[in-house]
């Protein structure tokens, strides 16, 4: 009874994980059309506004959890402090690309950079974390190569905005590692570093009578307010989901967000998309299923070495 009652309990919490991961990636998803909407708007505005206006849900989200504590230790901490604020500044400048390229009609790219992150995730925990690579993955990585190959060969440059999205979210999920703290603090941490530069640059638009905060119109005010929940929420419901799920199925998961958003940037953005950007997206699906299965595999590899001793 007390081994039913065990599994019964782990189901329910991994279905509880689920539904909260999935409503994470189902906001990221659709995040495109909020950018749109916000596109008329300066970029250092929004981010500006996205960052103060995340701070009150994080902030609230933390109280709720229960884990203040946890959090004054850590303002205590000059090291805490110091990589908080470099983790800040890495995610800073990937919503900054995001929100711009979305703005300029790049949102296929948008999406080949999230795919190819988990990618580069790879790359970065061989290189920087000492991570053997199986030959399933380094097959994906190769694939990857080729894809940014074919796309810089035939558009006689880099995709630099899937690449600088890419490796800005590598590092900023490689740096993130060492905050001893969980994620919901973590992330208030970083919206309070940044508010102080974020307000003082509001209040100065303010001032200056250039802001869209305050003298524009209601729907403008309204958007940039609701920069604040469309940020946080989704990386909170994603924080507390990832805590009940296993790594492999996150990683599954993941791909959710980029290929709404590039069906979005497609079929309704009506971005074009040529015959070697499909060769290169093909490249990176067939890379990451190669990925996804050498995930699957080690799972039931590490899961049979217990039964078996």
């Amino acid at each position: 009874m007390a081994t039913e009652a065990m599994t019964l309990n782990a189901n329910a919490k991994g279905r509880r994980g689920f539904l909260l991961a999935l409503g994470a990636y189902l906001l990221w998803g659709l995040l495109p059309f909020y950018m749109k909407a916000v596109a008329h708007l300066p970029l250092a505005e929004v981010i500006a506004n996205r960052i103060v206006w995340s701070v009150p849900i994080a902030a609230a989200v933390l109280v709720w959890a229960g884990r203040t504590a946890d959090f004054k230790v850590a303002l205590r901490s000059p090291r805490t402090i110091a990589m908080a604020a470099l983790t800040a500044a890495l995610i800073s400048v990937n919503w900054g690309i995001y929100v711009w390229a979305i703005a300029v009609d790049r949102t296929v790219e948008t999406a080949l950079g999230y795919y190819i992150n988990p990618l580069v995730n790879v790359v970065v925990g061989a290189l920087l974390l000492g991570e053997r690579l199986d030959r399933l993955r380094v097959a994906a990585v190769v694939l990857a190569a080729v894809a940014v190959a074919v796309l810089t060969f035939e558009g006689g440059k880099l995709p630099l905005v899937s690449l600088a999205l890419a490796f800005s979210f590598a590092a900023y999920g490689f740096f993130r590692k060492t905050l001893p703290i969980g994620p919901s603090q973590g992330f208030l941490l970083e919206v309070l570093l940044l508010s102080v530069p974020a307000l003082g640059y509001i209040f100065y638009l303010i001032a200056t009578g250039q802001d869209h905060l305050v003298s524009g119109d209601t729907t403008d005010t309204a958007l940039l307010i609701g920069c604040g929940p469309i940020t946080s929420i989704p990386l909170l419901l994603f924080a507390f989901g990832a805590k009940l799920l296993r790594l492999s199925t996150i990683g599954i998961m993941q791909y959710i967000a980029p290929t709404m958003v590039f069906l979005i940037a497609v079929l309704i953005f009506n971005e074009p998309f040529d015959t070697v950007q499909a060769v290169a997206f093909a490249l990176i699906w067939a890379a990451l299923a190669i990925y996804s299965w050498s995930m699957f595999r080690g799972r039931e590899i590490r899961a049979a070495v217990p039964a078996a001793s």
